[in-house]
């Protein structure tokens, strides 16, 4: 008499609960991925607006028409009042803070804020 080995693997219940788990993971990953893309984009719109020589000569006023026109080029539209320049001792500062929104399943919604800050440069006295 010969004994069989024990068997191994994952039985088809198994196989579907881990399969059901991978798919609502990857669901919610598809639903966050738009917002964290577009900030990104404000992000890489933000430090090419740093790195450009004299920007912090320009007014206020102007450094917020040079991040819309960066931000335009990546299709993302941010409220003007998500958007403030300062002064401070380092110079300019640009702050961009706002807040993504969007459906999930049904009734249950997902927010995501963002906030960040970039010294643009020294400030023309």
């Amino acid at each position: 008499m010969q004994i069989k080995p024990a068997a191994r693997g994952m039985t088809l219940l198994g196989f579907l609960i881990v399969l059901m788990l991978f798919g609502f993971f990857a669901f919610i990953g598809m639903r966050l991925f738009p917002p964290y893309a577009e900030h990104h984009s404000v992000s890489s719109a933000m430090n090419s607006l740093a790195s450009e020589p004299g920007v912090g000569t320009k007014s206020p006023m102007e450094i917020k028409r040079m991040l819309d026109s960066k931000l335009f080029i990546n299709y993302v539209t941010l409220q003007p009042d998500a958007v403030s320049v300062d002064r401070n001792a380092q110079g300019y500062v640009l702050h961009v803070k706002y807040d993504s929104r969007g459906d999930m399943i049904g009734n249950l919604d997902y927010l995501v804020s963002f906030d960040q800050t970039v010294v643009l440069g020294p400030a023309q006295q």
